[in-house]
């Protein structure tokens, strides 16, 4: 009888270890975001020198607009926005457009954008009501705008886009993209796709690039990175430490940190010294910032 109890003890002891293991690992992670907001916070003379960074509107900003639509780009411009991400996609019929998603399930079609004619791309609305903008007219509102940064993501991790489609695919893209950019712009290519990156630099050594991880910062990325020829990455904003942005950044890289959901995310950002973050939030950054953070400079 003994026996059974403590038996029966023991496991219940390990049962509340695991949960309070699982437990823990949300709460540090929540931990350390506090951390660096408080240092921010309590201690703007420390990080005056340091507290630099540049916000770029991811998807238009997303959680504050209806994501890459015009009305996204031009509600968060007029809002303050200078820096933007959006995604690139092809049509059945080769014409490009902006869409992230790797399917339409979102606007009710069981389908993907490779899938369908731009005639039925543009028949198509949002949840919001807004249609999917091509390329061509995303451009033009943005070549009308000088002094702007702008991340075209690359969407090659498809079957879809097998070798030959991806390089007319990015031809494409390159031909409309770098056509009639303004001087003071910065346009870069981005993607996690190696391949459609390491075309792209062979057909046009000169285009700036930034390839992105779904890991964070190490040597090992740097090295990656290195024998690409490209010197901006982006990285999970967990397991990057400051001493490894560092490293990057004696070594000529910049830095994108994500994701930045929230206040506490972008602050964590700040603290790594990392050069972009990209957030769905950009207005609420701005916001914040100004009323309660003025020594952080948003380039």
């Amino acid at each position: 009888m003994v026996s059974t109890s403590k038996k029966w003890c023991n496991k219940k002891n390990e049962q509340m270890k695991q949960v309070n293991r699982q437990e823990k690992k949300p709460l540090s992670r929540y931990v350390i975001r506090l951390t660096f907001s408080m240092l921010l916070l309590a201690s703007p003379v420390a990080f005056a020198q340091q507290a630099s960074v540049k916000v770029i509107a991811h998807r238009g900003g997303g959680a504050e607009f209806d994501e890459n639509t015009l009305s996204a780009f031009m509600g968060s411009y007029e809002q303050g926005a200078r820096n933007f991400e959006t995604d690139i996609r092809m049509t059945k019929d080769r014409q490009l457009v902006i869409y992230h998603d790797a399917n339409l399930k979102r606007l009710g079609v069981d389908a993907t954008v490779e899938e369908l004619s731009l005639n039925e791309i543009k028949a198509l609305r949002t949840p919001k009501g807004h249609p999917i903008p091509t390329l061509a007219e995303l451009l033009t509102f943005f070549n009308s705008k000088p002094g702007l940064s702008i991340e075209f993501e690359l969407k090659t991790r498809n079957p879809k886009y097998e070798r030959d489609f991806m390089k007319k695919y990015v031809d494409a893209v390159c031909a409309q993209v770098f056509a009639h950019m303004p001087e003071t712009s910065d346009y870069f290519l981005t993607s996690f796709d190696k391949a459609a990156l390491q075309y792209a630099k062979q057909q046009n050594p000169s285009i700036p690039m930034l390839i992105i991880y779904n890991e964070g910062l190490s040597q090992k990325v740097l090295d990656e990175a290195k024998a690409l020829g490209i010197d901006r990455i982006g990285c999970r904003i967990e397991g990057t430490t400051r001493a490894m942005v560092r490293e990057a950044h004696k070594q000529g890289f910049k830095l994108s940190l994500g994701p930045t959901p929230t206040i506490n995310d972008f602050l964590l950002g700040v603290a790594l010294e990392c050069d972009y973050v990209c957030p769905d939030i950009p207005v609420e950054i701005f916001e914040w910032t100004k009323k309660n953070a003025p020594w952080i400079t948003l380039n």
